[in-house]
């Protein structure tokens, strides 16, 4: 909750689990947890990151994901329908 606060200056409120990623790059290992959300304020900026989109779910398989995130998008969309 923080991050999002510190990286989007929004503050929501954390549903269920999507997802829980380990995968392992050259630098390291990465844990990923992925759940879903709501925002309950703020309006998401950029403070952390070049580019902020909000995209339909159809349009996030045409992303290039970073290999840890694949599983947890895969599972968004199909969830979706």
């Amino acid at each position: 909750m923080r991050e999002l606060d510190e990286e989007l200056a929004i503050e929501a409120e954390i549903g269920e689990r999507v997802d829980e990623t380990e995968y392992e790059y050259d630098f390291g290992v990465v844990n990923l947890t992925t759940y879903w959300g709501n925002i309950i304020s703020g309006e998401p900026q950029a403070r952390e990151h070049a580019e902020l989109r909000w995209l339909p779910i159809a349009e996030l398989a045409q992303l290039d994901w970073a290999p840890a995130d694949i599983p947890a998008v895969e599972k968004i969309i199909k969830a979706a329908g």
